[in-house]
């Protein structure tokens, strides 16, 4: 089951974001968003906005950004849509993130699939590496969440990190994970056993002779 969290709107919140502004260049890309959309309809803008408001705060944190209220009511007052219709949406996808959180945002899929395929062994791994689920480690490196599906089922277990997807996982590749992140290095994206994509596992056993071509399905095979 996905976490709840408790959204802060405390004095020093906004002491902190309550002058919130875009910089000079999320700006400009924020023109470039709400012009997509027909006058009167700048409204549809909200989650692109959303997503860089929260880029922007993370940056700004040195972390994986998160959404305070002040900023809310600022894309609010930039669409001119009430507050309370830019919360819903926040609050209704769990890529946006309602609280503080680390540098690294680990979401592990606790969903069937991956459940089935060894969830459990990736919590143990997070556990044995000190985060706490719903907590963010105490050097502020980590928060850890539970999630619900990632969209990665033939690959479970996986977790996202970030933007990234780390997938095909086990309690040993988990914490190789969350050692190069410590260690400031890039951990290997993707599937983290000996596949393609999510091909089957050990490989093609049909077309072998077209794997490695990028084919275009709307015109003749080569």
């Amino acid at each position: 089951m996905a976490d709840a969290v408790h959204i802060p709107d405390e004095a020093e919140t906004r002491a902190r974001w309550g002058n919130f502004a875009w910089t000079p260049e999320n700006a400009e890309q924020a023109k470039k968003v709400i012009a997509r959309y027909p006058a009167g309809r700048q409204q549809s803008a909200v989650m692109p906005l959303l997503d860089l408001a929260q880029r922007q705060v993370g940056a700004e944190t040195q972390t994986n950004g998160w959404l305070p209220v002040p900023v809310m009511e600022y894309i609010a007052d930039q669409l001119e849509m009430p507050y309370m219709r830019v919360y819903e949406v926040a609050t209704f996808y769990t890529m946006y993130n309602l609280a503080p959180v680390g540098r690294y945002h680990v979401q592990v899929c606790g969903t069937t699939p991956c459940m089935l395929r060894g969830s459990d062994d990736v919590f143990s791994a997070c556990k044995n590496k000190g985060l706490v689920k719903g907590g963010t480690t105490p050097d502020g490196l980590f928060t850890l969440n539970e999630v619900e599906c990632l969209g990665a089922c033939a690959n479970a277990p996986m977790v996202q990190i970030n933007d990234d997807n780390y997938e095909d996982l086990t309690y040993d590749s988990m914490s190789a994970i969350l050692d190069d992140l410590a260690a400031g290095k890039q951990p290997k994206i993707g599937p983290q056993i000996e596949r393609q994509t999510s091909c089957p596992e050990g490989g093609p056993t049909t077309l072998k002779e077209m794997v490695g071509e990028n084919h275009d399905y709307r015109g003749e095979w080569a």
